[in-house]
């Protein structure tokens, strides 16, 4: 089961991005069931939880993104959005995007995202 995240690429900083996640057709039926969730990675470094929005539209924020980033779902299309604006270096990584119910989670293929300053 893996989600697929497209969107990434290089832009300046300053710049924005929109990072859009399918599920997968296993749990499309079930997707207003999952909480999802886009994390990133750099090399070297732990995996970093950027955005969180829960099956009731919850959302939440790592305090080094909130107020950039805005993250959405759209669960007649199921799939998950994250707005990136004012970009910054420090936000370059691969980001990652999830969907966990019950405490199991699916992850996809990540998308790379490289800001230059």
């Amino acid at each position: 089961v893996q989600l697929q995240a497209s969107g990434g690429g290089l832009v300046q900083a300053g710049g924005s991005l929109r990072l859009s996640c399918a599920a997968p057709r296993t749990i499309t039926s079930v997707f207003n069931l999952f909480n999802m969730a886009w994390y990133r990675q750099v090399p070297g470094k732990q995996r970093e939880l950027v955005a969180r929005v829960t099956t009731d539209r919850k959302t939440n924020y790592v305090d080094s993104v909130r107020g950039r980033f805005t993250m959405s779902r759209d669960n007649a299309r199921k799939r998950v959005y994250l707005q990136m604006n004012s970009l910054k270096p420090e936000d370059t990584a691969v980001y990652y995007c999830t969907a966990e119910r019950a405490g199991n989670y699916y992850w996809g293929q990540g998308t790379q995202v490289t800001v230059s300053s």
